[in-house]
């Protein structure tokens, strides 16, 4: 592990270094940042929310949303993979049994275990909180047969988290959570994943096939919406719109580095009232992302500080808003810095500002979980909430 004399919520020199160095190659080859990870394990970074009495750093969500946000401004892919890791990790530690925790906690803190989400499935789509594959109950432990058409880093996750009807008789919204190791079953990889960006995801489909103890069970049977509701969910919304905040104000600083450099030939006259309008229109959308975010986060935090539930409708808008948010202004920012920097440096894959891929990345942000069904469900919601009840 890294010795960095770091508080919980600092990322090491040396890992931004790393993750800077092969953003753009793991762009370029359409393939998984298996060294950028790396770099996370030894850091210990992946036990970042895992309990001190575990090995872990014992962090929260306001450090987890701050180290989003940095690793994101070095290597988007890295930082989402590490944020949705950091959404697996916190399933196990609110709701995980102890037999599981004492197992597997230990070994996500060494950064011997990756951990990645099976949530598709070919048959129902992207309903989340649903599940057709069923898990078998037996003397020898949970026998399951798992086809999911997309997961993130699945060939290079230790772990997985996977929903699974809740037995062979319940019905689809029946869904329970288990902990599958990759040495507990058989493991089938496929897929050619080829994208407009977030390139380094590497999306793969996957099979799963084998028994794993009772043990891994998450949560309660059939109890999985709970779990969606008060971490997998808020961890998602607050994970992304600080991985992709972070890379949008990383690109600003760059460019706003290239407008300052007095050796630049060319480009935006900084003393024209309409670039300084346009600077300070981008400006304004990073700060309201940031701005919201903070808030969003300091909510959630609150209710799970004080043991409430998540669920209620106010702050399942306030969730909603800020995904929607973060998403939509983050890439309109960068949309923006793209016009202002020009074609040379703001349309050119060997800039040395790199706002193309910033750009492409940022594109599948309205698409990672659809806002079209975001929308529609905090209208639903709204009706509820009479008083209008505003972050």
């Amino acid at each position: 592990m890294i010795a960095t004399g770091r508080t919980d919520d600092d990322v090491p020199a040396q890992v931004l270094e790393t993750l800077r160095k092969h953003a753009a190659e793991a762009d370029r080859e359409g393939a998984f940042p298996a060294r950028n990870v790396e770099a996370l394990r030894e850091s210990g970074l992946l036990g970042f929310l895992v309990p001190a009495q575990y090995g872990g750093m014992g962090g929260d969500l306001r450090g987890m949303v701050r180290i989003a946000q940095r690793l994101a401004g070095a290597c988007l892919n890295t930082a989402t993979i590490w944020s949705m890791h950091c959404q697996q990790a916190d399933a196990v530690v609110r709701y995980g049994t102890e037999e599981l925790k004492a197992q597997l906690l230990p070994s996500v803190a060494r950064g011997d275990t990756y951990l990645a989400s099976v949530t598709t499935e070919a048959v129902k789509g992207w309903s989340f909180i649903t599940a057709r594959s069923p898990i078998v109950s037996r003397a020898d432990g949970l026998h399951l047969d798992r086809h999911a058409p997309v997961v993130s880093g699945g060939a290079h996750a230790d772990g997985f988290l996977v929903t699974m009807r809740a037995s062979e008789n319940a019905p689809p919204h029946e869904v329970s959570l288990v902990y599958v190791g990759r040495d507990q079953v058989r493991v089938e990889c496929a897929g050619d994943w080829n994208t407009l960006g977030m390139r380094g995801m590497e999306n793969v489909s996957l099979r799963l096939t084998g028994a794993v103890p009772e043990r891994n069970l998450i949560g309660t049977s059939g109890g999985f919406r709970k779990v969606a509701v008060e971490s997998a969910i808020p961890l998602a919304h607050l994970g992304l719109s600080a991985c992709w905040l972070g890379a949008a104000q990383e690109a600003f600083a760059g460019l706003i580095g290239h407008l300052r450099n007095p050796r630049r030939k060319g480009g935006p006259d900084l003393s024209s009232d309409l670039v300084r309008e346009r600077l300070a229109r981008i400006r304004l959308d990073l700060e309201l992302v940031h701005g919201y975010l903070q808030r969003v986060t300091q909510e959630v935090s609150d209710v799970r500080e004080d043991a409430r539930e998540v669920r209620g409708e106010v702050l399942q808008i306030h969730l909603n808003t800020l995904k929607l948010a973060a998403s939509d202004l983050s890439f309109r920012a960068v949309d923006r810095m793209v016009e202002l920097a020009g074609m040379a440096v703001g349309y050119s894959a060997n800039s040395h500002v790199p706002l193309e891929r910033t750009l492409r990345d940022l594109r599948s942000a309205s698409l990672n979980y659809s806002n079209d069904r975001l929308w529609t469900a905090n209208g639903a919601l709204s009706l509820w909430d009479r008083s209008v009840t505003l972050a």
